[in-house]
């Protein structure tokens, strides 16, 4: 029962050849611009290029020093009206399968997202200083 001829064998190992070539272009993608890059680009260190730079400064100081609270809350609200918004295309596609309910349920979430984006913009967390 366990024997197989060597047709079926052949059509077997057949099936797995656009997986095996899908695998080796996919890491010729990967490793190639690398490959390419390190051995065509110019290589011309010097200390401003090799110096850390991180957060819109220079390291200067422990790498425990403290942050300005304005970085993390712009991230956060980037992420927050980013997110809202993609949910937005889902909807837009079946405008016409979910019916008024649904266009409402959108309405109400926009309006939602305006009054929130309405607060933090009162409250200065979009100015920079």
């Amino acid at each position: 029962m366990g024997y197989c001829s060597d047709q079926n064998h052949k059509m077997n190992l057949d099936q797995y050849l656009p997986v095996l070539l899908f695998i080796l272009v996919g890491i010729g993608v990967g490793i190639a611009p690398q490959v390419l890059g390190y051995i065509l680009g110019p290589n011309r260190p010097d200390a401003a290029k090799n110096s850390p730079y991180e957060c819109g400064f220079e390291a200067f100081e422990d790498a425990r020093m403290k942050f300005d609270v304005r970085y993390y809350l712009v991230a956060i609200l980037f992420i927050l009206f980013d997110l809202e918004i993609a949910f937005l295309f889902p909807w837009a596609v079946a405008l016409k399968d979910v019916g008024v309910g649904g266009f409402w349920a959108a309405v109400v979430f926009l309006g939602i997202l305006v009054v929130g984006f309405v607060y933090e913009w009162k409250k200065g967390a979009l100015d920079w200083e």
